[in-house]
């Protein structure tokens, strides 16, 4: 709102107060008045009454102002009204649809399958991770032309995870579900013991397969693909992308346990309130170390993510300042809150958790619960002989929060990790639900200078920089192209409904449409965490929490 606006809301208000005063206690008035004057009053009272009407006409015609209380019940995006009920939807998010129908020149399992030819995975970091790992596998060995063995899930990487893959994911579900695209099987045969391992480079084309891992099959039966994390390429044709959407999205389900326990906490949070936020809080210490990040601990909070950056031989020094700059340091728990009130979210709203060890601990959550004190987490709203099935496992764990997460009605993530990115994606495939991801690049330099404005101001200015990341569908919404990681942003499974496509050209010229390109909106994250080929210390340890 233009400081014109705002300075002719404020003398409307005074005029209001003042012709309510001259009304509604007119006796004070009198009171003041000299007695010779009182035949005026008739003629007073009519002008009063005239003034009374132009200013609420005055009023009816120009925008509310923000309200900027802890009750939030109304805020202003540009010169529209967004009431508490449009925070929990995407704007037109019913004009689109996921969909990932193979074409009919799409060959089938059958068909393309080679004999005798096995593809081998030892996926790779954390539970989300080695998700990506996973979906890639199946398509690298439809690439291939091989047959799938159940993947190897990561058990030496920092979490020490021992789960295998019927551990977390339901199995059969799974080789069922994809059976016409590519064959799966859970063990390799007798006949094809002898497995030759390599690994191939990061975002590895289908031209790239074929040169370096066909040639083996020529020799071996079967091969075995390490450490695979981002390994296949982003852009790929439009049938292997959709059967990427297929594995993800339909395929890869978790098992049973995992899938009930998920539902009673999705429940629980429903009890509580209609609606509810799943906040994503990567700031765990080993996460702010490794970003070489600074948050106002000094010396004491220096020295102890100083010793942790130590386990990284490879990492190299990161300027602070810098860093934080160019919008590649987490959120802190106390931005994040603010950053939601900001957008319109009141104090009355619950929020559930889902981290690993906070960093500072109850201190650093202090701030986000003062703002919304109804925080949750899954040890929160359940018993410990509940979770004692899943608690000692870091993934097992961390599919439960990835659950909640998925089914709530609005995700927040403080950074763009892999699992932010999965469940970006996953909410836009399934109705485009509200996903808010930090556009860490502009709310930081508001953060620095936030006490040398107005809260209206600041709101204003988190309203207009978090447009286009919020989840909701841009104007090139479908057969997108652009740069940007697919998990996060499956373009070539988003699809229009037919009301969309009748109605596009008025659509796009109208002011509900977000003008605004995925380019743009993917470019604050183009060096991330989750790009990153993360050094190995010496004991093959791996960055990444999921």
């Amino acid at each position: 709102m233009t400081s014109k606006k705002k300075n002719k809301h404020r003398d409307e208000l005074i005029g209001l107060q003042i012709l309510e005063g001259l009304i509604f206690h007119p006796r004070r008035h009198r009171r003041q008045s000299h007695r010779p004057h009182h035949h005026l009053l008739p003629l007073f009272s009519a002008v009063c009454g005239c003034l009374l009407l132009l200013f609420a006409g005055l009023s009816f015609l120009s925008p509310p102002p923000p309200i900027t209380t802890a009750n939030h019940q109304q805020v202003m995006i540009g010169e529209r009204s967004i009431s508490r009920r449009q925070l929990w939807t995407s704007n037109q998010s019913n004009l689109f649809h996921g969909c990932s129908k193979p074409s009919d020149t799409f060959t089938s399992a059958e068909i393309n399958t080679e004999p005798n030819r096995y593809l081998l995975i030892a996926a790779s970091g954390g539970l989300n991770q080695q998700r990506t790992g996973i979906v890639d596998a199946v398509v690298a060995a439809y690439i291939l032309k091989a047959t799938l063995v159940v993947p190897k899930l990561d058990q030496e990487s920092f979490w020490k995870d021992p789960s295998n893959f019927s551990e977390i994911f339901d199995v059969d579900w799974f080789m069922t579900f994809m059976s016409k695209d590519v064959k799966i099987i859970k063990e390799l045969p007798q006949n094809a013991t002898k497995v030759l391992s390599t690994r191939v480079p990061r975002k590895c084309n289908p031209k790239c397969y074929a040169t370096r891992v066909l040639p083996i099959f020529n020799k071996k039966h079967a091969v075995e693909l390490t450490k695979f994390d981002y390994r296949l390429s982003n852009l790929l044709e439009d049938d292997l992308q959709k059967l990427r959407c297929r594995v993800n999205y339909h395929g890869l389900r978790f098992n049973d346990p995992i899938r009930d326990m998920g539902r009673k906490l999705v429940e629980r949070m429903r009890i509580k309130s209609k609606h509810f936020i799943a906040l994503h809080l990567r700031y765990e210490p080993d996460m702010l170390a490794f970003s070489g990040c600074y948050y106002g601990g000094g010396d004491k909070e220096t020295k102890e993510l100083s010793a942790i950056r130590k386990r990284w031989k490879t990492l190299h020094t990161k300027d602070p300042e810098r860093e934080r700059r160019h919008g590649k340091c987490p959120l802190s728990p106390e931005e994040v809150g603010i950053m939601l009130r900001a957008l319109g979210f009141g104090e009355d709203i619950h929020i559930y958790i889902a981290s690993g060890e906070i960093y500072g601990g109850e201190e650093a959550l202090a701030p986000l619960k003062s703002l919304f004190p109804n925080i949750h987490t899954k040890e929160s709203i359940s018993i410990r002989e509940e979770l004692a099935q899943f608690s000692p496992y870091s993934s097992r764990m961390a599919a439960l929060d990835f659950i909640v997460c998925d089914e709530s009605d609005v995700f927040v993530t403080n950074n763009n990790g892999n699992m932010a990115k999965i469940l970006s994606g996953r909410r836009r495939y399934f109705g485009h639900k509200p996903t808010i991801r930090p556009n860490t690049k502009k709310l930081q330099k508001l953060f620095l200078n936030r006490d040398n404005t107005t809260w209206e101001e600041f709101s204003s200015n988190v309203r207009k920089f978090q447009t286009g990341f919020m989840g909701e569908p841009l104007t090139n919404e479908v057969n997108n192209t652009r740069k940007g990681e697919f998990h996060e942003n499956p373009w070539s499974c988003i699809c229009e409904n037919s009301e969309r496509r009748t109605s596009r050209s008025s659509i796009s010229s109208s002011k509900e449409d977000v003008d605004i390109s995925n380019d743009e909106v993917l470019s604050e994250y183009e060096t991330d965490l989750s790009e990153t080929e993360y050094p190995d210390d010496e004991n093959g340890i791996l960055q990444g929490r999921f």
